[in-house]
């Protein structure tokens, strides 16, 4: 039996914005790792391993995934906040790599074998106009992908009115630009028009709302767009009303793609038991790591639901490598949201997934195939990440009278 023997954070990237959890064991040289990234504050998660899931696992069974599971989950009595299942998440991975690495074989064929040959991905396509979005769409086409993300600059591009020019009430918070949802229920409709007219209808599009619209705006959005023909439609809607994709599907059949913000099962499930949405996109690290994964995939398949893990900027080749296993051996698989890394973090985390013309390929190593150079991952950190208090919110758009707008 293998024990777990210690567990560390190791904060990394140039703004520490990475946390890798390394999970060692009584057996000389053997360690996994796992992805705990938490961007708007990583502090939390770190202390949820330290104080609270390290304490109780050090000593366990390492191949007792999920009793393990089971315990952590369990363990803050409070369940399903973001920090927590972010640090299970982390540690999960750890614990695949581990058996992985103990049983001489990738991940992915510890959870089944190989369903296709490689994972494909979608790439983010973005502009501040329309001319540079389609520069930026004929680039990734020329690479090789056959699904790209379209976006008119941010999340919420091409609703964004310049202060200066809108009806801003005295005493309002100083913004440079605010929110106006009926623009970018204009806007958006329109890029894709002139992007269908520019390259056909060959190229498959995708478009990442960020839950930006209340439920009727969303609901307009979703119908204006099913001429378009898009691959899916991406997060119309905040977790708080996900009750309206009931009316979107009565009314229309863009397909719809959710759960980046989802870490609780009960946000996740009714969507999928009703059949409300195609593609289910929880992060892997997010919603609790592989195990989660797995059963998540699992009535996702029985319900015809098909799989778009997030990844996103913020997020490491860990993560990346992990959603990459899941998705080689899950048949219910849809697409990939694409990574890119500098040389140096590639440097830092050896084996690293490559991604060519679209695709991203797995090797062969034992385990998640990814690993950590501890030293190179230091010299990532720039002097005022280490000297700085981590300090990154997630940025506030307003609309005109000043509310808040909810991604």
């Amino acid at each position: 039996m293998t024990k777990i023997k210690r567990m560390r954070c190791i904060r990394t990237r140039r703004d520490a914005s990475w946390t890798i959890i390394k999970v060692e064991t009584d057996q000389p040289g053997l360690y996994g790792i796992g992805s705990a990234n938490d961007h708007f504050n990583p502090s939390a998660v770190v202390s949820v391993v330290e104080e609270l899931l390290a304490p109780l696992l050090i000593g366990k069974d390492a191949g007792a995934i999920e009793d393990l599971w089971q315990t952590m989950y369990q363990s803050g009595y409070w369940r399903n906040g973001s920090h927590l299942m972010t640090a299970i998440g982390g540690i999960d991975m750890a614990l695949w790599d581990l058996k992985g690495k103990e049983a001489g074989m990738p991940v992915y064929r510890l959870l089944g074998g190989p369903c296709r040959s490689a994972v494909p991905c979608y790439a983010h396509a973005a502009g501040r106009d329309q001319t540079e979005l389609e520069e930026d769409i004929a680039k990734y086409m020329e690479e090789g992908y056959g699904v790209i993300r379209c976006q008119l600059g941010a999340y919420g591009g091409g609703g964004f009115i310049p202060a200066s020019r809108a009806n801003v009430p005295e005493r309002a918070p100083p913004v440079p630009h605010v929110f106006d949802e009926e623009a970018y229920l204009n806007a958006i409709p329109l890029m894709f028009e002139r992007l269908r007219v520019k390259f056909g209808d060959a190229p498959k599009f995708t478009h990442d709302v960020h839950e930006h619209l209340n439920p009727s705006n969303a609901i307009q959005l979703a119908k204006r767009l099913e001429p378009y023909r898009l691959f899916f439609l991406e997060d119309v809607l905040p977790p708080e009303q996900i009750v309206y994709y009931r009316d979107i599907r009565r009314q229309c059949a863009t397909p719809q793609a959710v759960g980046e913000l989802f870490t609780h099962p009960h946000e996740w499930l009714p969507l999928l038991q009703e059949r409300l949405i195609d593609y289910i996109r929880v992060r892997v690290s997010k919603v609790g790591g592989i195990t989660q994964c797995r059963k998540i995939a699992a009535v996702a398949e029985a319900y015809g639901i098909r799989t778009a893990w997030q990844e996103g900027g913020d997020n490491d080749p860990v993560n990346q490598a992990a959603a990459m296993h899941l998705d080689l051996a899950i048949w219910n698989f849809g697409i990939q949201e694409d990574n890119v890394f500098r040389p140096e973090e590639r440097e830092a985390f050896p084996g690293t997934p490559e991604l060519k013309r679209g695709y991203l390929y797995a090797n062969e190593s034992p385990g998640l195939g990814v690993d950590i150079d501890e030293g190179k991952a230091a010299r990532l950190l720039a002097a005022e990440a280490k000297s700085t208090p981590y300090h990154k919110p997630y940025p506030v758009d307003r609309k005109a009278d000043g509310t808040v707008v909810r991604p």
